[in-house]
């Protein structure tokens, strides 16, 4: 995953005074708008403005939102420019919905998946990656479970699909997991296949989904 977004993205900063943190945020932020790393700054004093902070549900400052990322407390220059120019990849919601994922705000990424569930390739894409710890791979089960029988999950049975023919088990026994939640017999061939897996833990996984399907009376 290694696409770079060229679009610099627009970015809000809230701020207030006697904030340790906000001038130093402000002065990274100030320094890629002037290199064209990003497209607009606003920043915001919540202490003169406190309706912005209640609206968007700030509760400590700075807070920064580059594009979608949403960037909580003390970020260095370096960190700035890293997430601005992921901003509008998907390898970049990838990494900071697995960044949100580690920090265990789950709510998060279950609120922007629910809010678009377009977003949930990204999380996709980091469950099929052997790599993605398992701190991360927990909080993508949790995502996809949340999306149980829903045509939004159903919409990527291929990439399901394409994950069950993974080397890894790990990444196999998800896939038989998250096929299980699309509660469709349409996943039962895979499922089927995966039965007779190699690793237990897989064909464990897999037998439980089928079951799970077969049992649900909204099964497709």
């Amino acid at each position: 995953m290694t696409d770079i977004n060229h679009s610099p993205p627009d970015t809000l900063l809230l701020l207030a005074p006697g904030c340790p943190h906000c001038p130093v945020v402000l002065e990274g932020l100030s320094g890629l708008l002037k290199e064209g790393v990003i497209g607009r700054l606003e920043a915001v004093n919540i202490a003169s403005h406190p309706e912005v902070a209640q609206q968007l549900g700030v509760r400590s400052v700075p807070w920064t939102r580059i594009g979608e990322f949403v960037l909580q407390g003390l970020h260095s220059p370096a960190e700035l420019r890293q997430w601005a120019q992921r901003a509008g990849s998907e390898s970049g919601r990838a990494a900071y919905y697995a960044d949100l994922l580690s920090q265990g705000r789950l709510q998060e990424v279950l609120e922007a998946v629910r809010e678009e569930p377009g977003r949930l390739k990204a999380l996709l894409e980091l469950a099929a990656d052997p790599d993605t710890e398992l701190t991360v791979r927990i909080g993508v089960s949790a995502v996809v479970e949340d999306l149980a029988g829903s045509e939004a999950l159903l919409q990527h049975f291929d990439t399901l699909a394409d994950m069950a023919h993974s080397a890894d088990p790990r990444v196999r026994a998800d896939a038989a997991h998250f096929l299980g939640q699309t509660r469709s017999r349409q996943a039962e061939q895979v499922l089927e296949t995966l039965t007779g897996d190699p690793d237990p833990t897989v064909r464990d996984v897999a037998e439980e989904a089928l079951q799970d399907i077969r049992t649900d009376t909204g099964g497709r």
